[in-house]
């Protein structure tokens, strides 16, 4: 017998300080057995240094349910404005295995 999927309401609070958010045009992504790891940072152009503005650490699960949302939300974004067209550009190296968005 299948279950019916229920609509779930979260009721989210947010501070001002958070509800301002963070520009980041850098994301740098790693892993462990058990954690996903996202940096946020910001990289001026000529300056050799990214400055990470935000950590988030999620367990596999979560990190997958998150990739879901973001291909969901890239493809409704297109839909309603048009391709995102992807531009070549160099990436800095880093240290570490991490993956660059």
């Amino acid at each position: 017998m299948a279950e019916e999927k229920k609509d779930q309401k979260i009721d989210l609070s947010i501070s001002e300080e958070i509800s301002q958010g963070i520009y980041s045009n850098l994301a740098i992504l790693s892993h462990s057995d058990n954690e996903f790891f996202v940096d946020f940072a910001s990289l001026s152009p000529g300056v050799p240094k990214a400055i990470v503005r935000s950590r988030i650490i999620m367990n596999p699960l979560n990190a997958k349910r998150l990739l879901r949302a973001l291909q969901d939300n890239v493809s409704r974004y297109e839909e309603q404005f048009g391709e995102i067209e992807e531009r070549q550009s160099p990436m800095p190296r880093f240290m570490g295995g991490g993956g660059l968005a």
